[in-house]
């Protein structure tokens, strides 16, 4: 049981605060941070939320206010200087942070980490509040405002319940536990928007998106009966179809919905020297020990890393590994 009591207690005697995520932010660090900023911003607190990324198309309903803010030096390293604490959501690792991470350790900031990735006991985090059962890291923001007695407000639960469903694949994935759609209850009860937020989220692909897609279905690659589909995306190919790296997002979760598949495994070039890596699981196999082998990691089922190699190199290593890894849980020959 984590001792939200001493997070809210280290509020309470701060006044300048920051709220970020990682880059390439996704529902459940933006979610979460974005519930957390109507907390403070209720009791006065001088609250920023900036990110190290642009805000993605399909989250703007976050900043109807412009809240939400995308990292300059210029414009944001004073403000950084002067805070008293920064509230980390759903990060993974602090290098994800980037230059963010480098003015709070620059400044020596008071750091905290929320997340439900597992602890890697980075010093440059302060403080660390980690639960790797949670669905979400906005459910470990729920359990924070439970916790204290803070009502929840529409704006608060938005954010929770965004984060929430994303985390889950809309609560369909293994992780959906009985609280989150407790959750979802006290949302709709609240008067969120819920289909609205599916539809934004979801139904809202671009036509670039979609012509990738169809790149990427046409040379899809199997191997151990099926058990185990990869992809890569070079540059050329979003070039290509004019796609922008936003819309590479959720491919390996579709891939992993085909039948037979149990691994899914996306490359995407980013550019000559590094390649993103994205593993996915329906369950049968664990995957993030292959991510921790290139300095990646993330929870069992969900995981990646960041390979600084070229993009030829990186597939036919990680493949290899990921099949003796499979080979190795479940005893099946090559």
């Amino acid at each position: 049981m984590l001792d939200w009591k001493t997070l809210y207690q280290k509020i309470e005697n701060s006044e300048r605060i920051l709220l970020s995520t990682h880059e390439n932010p996704d529902g459940d660090g933006l979610g979460s941070a974005y519930a957390m900023y109507h907390y403070l911003n209720n009791i006065n607190k001088d609250c920023r939320i900036i990110h190290i990324s642009e805000l993605p198309s399909e989250y703007t309903f976050f900043n109807y206010d412009d809240v939400i803010e995308t990292y300059e030096s210029e414009k944001h390293d004073n403000w950084i200087s002067k805070i008293d604490l920064a509230l980390i959501f759903d990060v993974g690792d602090f290098r994800r942070l980037r230059d963010i991470g480098k003015a709070l350790t620059n400044n020596k900031k008071y750091v905290v980490n929320i997340d439900h990735h597992p602890d890697l006991s980075d010093e440059r985090f302060s403080k660390n509040f980690i639960n790797v059962d949670a669905a979400a890291t906005g459910e470990m923001v729920y359990d924070f405002l439970q916790s204290n007695n803070i009502k929840l407000n529409k704006f608060m639960a938005e954010g929770i319940y965004t984060a929430v469903m994303t985390d889950t694949g809309s609560f369909r994935y293994s992780n959906t536990n009985q609280k989150c759609h407790q959750i979802a209850i006290e949302s709709i009860e609240l008067g969120v928007n819920t289909a609205k937020i599916y539809q934004t989220v979801y139904e809202n692909r671009s036509p670039a998106q979609v012509a990738l897609l169809g790149e990427i279905l046409h040379n899809l690659k199997y191997d151990l009966d099926g058990e185990l589909a990869w992809f890569s995306i070079s540059q050329d190919m979003m070039e290509q179809v004019g796609a922008t790296k936003q819309d590479v997002d959720g491919f390996t979760d579709f891939v992993r919905s085909i039948r037979g598949v149990e691994v899914a495994i996306m490359f995407f070039e980013i550019n000559s020297k590094t390649t993103r890596i994205n593993f996915r699981s329906k369950g049968k196999y664990v995957i993030n020990n292959v991510a921790k082998d290139f300095d990646g990691g993330g929870h069992k089922f969900a995981s990646g890393a960041l390979a600084k190699k070229e993009l030829s190199l990186v597939l036919s290593e990680v493949v290899e590994k990921t099949k003796s890894s499979i080979i190795s849980q479940n005893g099946k020959m090559k």
